[in-house]
C-alpha cells in the first residue's frame, strides 16, 4: 500500500455486533424457538428483527407482517420485548468489561471496545482476546455475535459486518486492501447514500478506491466526517471511543403508533399529547429546556404534515407545548382522515436552571409550574409513570396503543416477579413459553 506506514496495531478496536439481536434475544429465553423462523414486531405490524430461518425466506426488517407472513408462512411472530432486549444488552457491554473497561455502548446490540495493551496482562494476542469475548457472550448469553478487529473503529465496523452470523474478522493494517478492493463505499459505515452519490459521480466505486485519493482532493471535496471516515479507513485512528456515555442531548422526539387508525381528531391530538408529556418527562430527567418543538401527523397513506414552532420561552413543562401546538394542529389536522402516528420533536435545548427572565413574567409563571412537575414526577417515580397526566392525555391513555392480535404485549411486561412494581423491575428477563 502506499498511504504510508502504520504499526498493525497501534490502536487495538473491537466492534461487537448481536445477530439479530430482538429475535435472538427471544430464541435466548425461550430455547424452543431455537432453530425456527422467528419475527419480532407484532405490536407494529412491521418486522423488527427476524432470525436467519426467517431471512432464508427473505424476510428483512421493516418488510409489513402480511408480506413477511406469505414469504415465510411457518415464521412464529411475536410482540417486541424492548425491556428485555434492555437487560441482554447491559449483559453484553458487562462482558465486555471484564477485558477492557474501555467501551463505547453504541446502540442496544453492538459496541465498541479498545484492547490496546492488554496482550500482556490477558497471555493472549488480540485475535485471541477478541475470540474470547465471543465464546463468553455466546456461552452466556445463548446467542451469537460477530466481532471485528482492526486498528480503527471503521475498520472494526467492517470486519464485524464480514462475516455474519457468528463471525471473527481480524483485520491487520497491512491486509486492509484484501477487505476494502470489493466493498462498495456507501457499504462504508458513516457514508450515507447521498456521500455515496458523490463518491460515484468521481467515479469512486469501492472503499479501496476511495482511500487511494490523495489527500489533497479529498480534503478539497469532502466534509469533515467524510475526511475522518477516509483517515480511518487508511489507518489513522481518529474517532476516539465514547466511555463516558450519553450526557446530554441536542434534540430529543416521542412518536407512537396507534392501531387501529384513527379519523377521531380528539384521539390523535390526545396521543400527541401523551407524546408531549413523553418528551417532557425526559427534558426534565435531563434538566433540560426546548426553545423550539416540531410536530407531525402521519397518515394511513404514510403521508406526513409537519409543523416547526419556535417558542417565547424555553420550556419542559407539557401544558407550555401544547398550548404552542394546539392551533397548528386545529389547522393541519383533517376530518375524516385516517391517522396512524403522531410525533414531537424538542430541539434547540438549552439548560433548564439557566431560562432569562422575560419583562412580562412568562419565564416565573413556567418555573413556577416546573416546580409543581417536580412533584409530578415523584408521583411517577413511586406510583409508575403518567400517575398524573393531562387531561388532553385522558382518551391515549384509556385506549391501549394496539387493538387486536398487535394488542399483544411480552410476557415480561404482564409479568411481574415479587416485590416489583410497574416502575421498579429487576433486571432480569422472563423465561418463559410464548
Amino acid at each position: 500500500m502506499s498511504w504510508g506506514h502504520v504499526s498493525e496495531y497501534k490502536r487495538a478496536i473491537i466492534h461487537v455486533d448481536g445477530d439479530s439481536f430482538f429475535a435472538s434475544c427471544e430464541v435466548a429465553k425461550n430455547p424452543t424457538l431455537r432453530g425456527k423462523p422467528v419475527i419480532t414486531g407484532r405490536e407494529r405490524g412491521i418486522v423488527s428483527a427476524c432470525t436467519y430461518e426467517a431471512k432464508a425466506f427473505g424476510v428483512t426488517t421493516g418488510m409489513k407482517l402480511k408480506q413477511a407472513r406469505e414469504l415465510c408462512p411457518d415464521a412464529i411472530v411475536v410482540p417486541s420485548d424492548y425491556e428485555t432486549y434492555s437487560i441482554f444488552s447491559h449483559r453484553m457491554y458487562a462482558i465486555v468489561r471484564r477485558y477492557t473497561p474501555q467501551v463505547e455502548e453504541y446502540s442496544i446490540d453492538e459496541c465498541f471496545a479498545e484492547i490496546t495493551g492488554t496482550r500482556r496482562m490477558q497471555h493472549m494476542s488480540y485475535e485471541n482476546i477478541a475470540a474470547a469475548i465471543q465464546a463468553d457472550l455466546t456461552r452466556e448469553l445463548g446467542m451469537t455475535f460477530s466481532i471485528g478487529l482492526s486498528c480503527t473503529k471503521v475498520l472494526a465496523k467492517i470486519g464485524s459486518k464480514y462475516k455474519k452470523p457468528n463471525g471473527l474478522t481480524n483485520i491487520p493494517f497491512s491486509k486492509t486492501a484484501e477487505y476494502l478492493k470489493d466493498l462498495p463505499v456507501g457499504y462504508v459505515w458513516g457514508i450515507g447514500p447521498n456521500t455515496a452519490s458523490l463518491l460515484n459521480l468521481h467515479g469512486i466505486k469501492t472503499a479501496l478506491q476511495f482511500v487511494n485519493r490523495s489527500e489533497v482532493w479529498v480534503t478539497s471535496t469532502l466534509t469533515k466526517p467524510t475526511i475522518d471516515i477516509w483517515r480511518e479507513l487508511r489507518g489513522e485512528f481518529v474517532n476516539e471511543l465514547d466511555t463516558a456515555g450519553k450526557q446530554t442531548y441536542q434534540s430529543l422526539s416521542k412518536t407512537r403508533t396507534f392501531t387501529p387508525p384513527s379519523t377521531d381528531l380528539s384521539y390523535v391530538f390526545s396521543q400527541l399529547s401523551k407524546n408531549v408529556e413523553n418528551a417532557c418527562i425526559k427534558l426534565r430527567r435531563w434538566n433540560l429546556a426546548a426553545s423550539e418543538i416540531s410536530f407531525f401527523l402521519k397518515t394511513q397513506e404514510f403521508t406526513y404534515q409537519h409543523v416547526r414552532i419556535p417558542l417565547i420561552i424555553p420550556t419542559c413543562v407539557p401544558q407550555d407545548i401544547i398550548k404552542a401546538l394546539g392551533k397548528d394542529f386545529v389547522r393541519i389536522a383533517r376530518p375524516n382522515t385516517l391517522y396512524r402516528a403522531t410525533g414531537i420533536t424538542m430541539s434547540h435545548l438549552t439548560d433548564a436552571h439557566h431560562i432569562q427572565l422575560d419583562l412580562f413574567g412568562a419565564a416565573s409563571q413556567t418555573q413556577s409550574v416546573q416546580q409543581i412537575y417536580d412533584q409530578v414526577d415523584a408521583l411517577s417515580e413511586r406510583y409508575g409513570k403518567h400517575a398524573v397526566f393531562l387531561g388532553s392525555s385522558l382518551k391515549a391513555m384509556q385506549q391501549d396503543l394496539h387493538l387486536g392480535e398487535r394488542g399483544d404485549i411480552p410476557t415480561r411486561v404482564s409479568t411481574l416477579f415479587k416485590g416489583e412494581t410497574a416502575r421498579r423491575r429487576l433486571g432480569i428477563p422472563f423465561l418463559g413459553v410464548v
